[in-house]
């Protein structure tokens, strides 16, 4: 009898500045955890093997790092996910495969969800990804499947578990930037409880838990520009500067760095 061979999965597009900096040994890892995950406020695996995939994450191996982190069983998912959303936000190049991937994580972060309560990024990555999956259809077309009431209530969800989720507070003020961008703030306050006033609290509760992350002055400077134009157009440039002079602690917060450059050059 003729055995068959499985196809390989396609290798993912690889991080394109690898650095030996951001290849952490376990030691050195919990050693910076507290600092690399100031953002989504990730408790320390208790298991090296959740920890692995961690360390691949921050070392750019987002393939390695999805894989290890589902091999993990449930603990590791939050790695596995974190890895797979920046690495389609960021290096896929195929918008097909972009969506399906953002489609998976929010459906596995449903059941995580079940299974684990009290994971703040349970909530905080389910919708991320739905956000992410909702710019790629078009933002309106997802407000009239109404997965703009599911983003909110995910991200709320994570700050009601944690309020100093920092990166729960960015992704809630770009949420609300954007819907008023789409429906105007009438609509986008009655309807989705969006509003600048508050896009701008959350962007400043999370620029205040972590002063000189590149992303978060990103977001706020793009959601400036995007509420209000040419009159916070100083103020977002400065934003943009403050985020290009950031020094990286890992591939994922190169990348931020990277487009906040990217972005003064345009």
């Amino acid at each position: 009898m003729t055995s068959r061979k499985t196809a390989a999965a396609p290798a993912w597009p690889p991080f394109p500045h690898p650095d030996s900096a951001f290849r952490y040994t376990l030691a050195a890892l919990r050693q910076h955890w507290p600092r690399l995950h100031r953002g989504d406020r990730e408790p320390l695996p208790r298991r090296d093997e959740v920890l692995q995939a961690w360390r691949l994450h921050h070392a750019g191996a987002f393939q390695a790092a999805y894989d290890a982190g589902l091999a993990a069983g449930p603990d590791g998912w939050n790695a596995a996910h974190k890895a797979a959303m920046i690495h389609a936000q960021y290096l896929e190049t195929d918008p097909a495969i972009r969506l399906a991937r953002f489609q998976e994580i929010a459906q596995r972060c449903a059941e995580l969800q079940r299974l684990q309560p009290d994971n703040a990024n349970a909530h905080y990555i389910e919708g991320y990804a739905l956000g992410r999956y909702s710019q790629g259809i078009s933002v309106v077309k997802a407000l009239a499947q109404g997965l703009g009431g599911r983003i909110r209530t995910a991200l709320e969800a994570a700050l009601q578990l944690d309020d100093r989720h920092a990166d729960a507070h960015c992704a809630l003020g770009a949420y609300q930037a954007e819907v008023i961008d789409k429906v105007g703030a009438m609509v986008g306050k009655l309807t989705y409880g969006a509003s600048k006033d508050g896009a701008e609290r959350h962007f400043a509760r999370a620029l205040e838990l972590a002063p000189d992350s590149a992303i978060f002055a990103v977001e706020c400077a793009n959601a400036l520009v995007t509420m209000h134009g040419k009159g916070r157009m100083a103020e977002a440039v400065k934003l943009y500067e403050r985020a290009a002079a950031a020094q990286p602690m890992d591939a994922m917060e190169q990348l931020d760095v990277e487009m906040a450059r990217a972005e003064l050059a345009d």
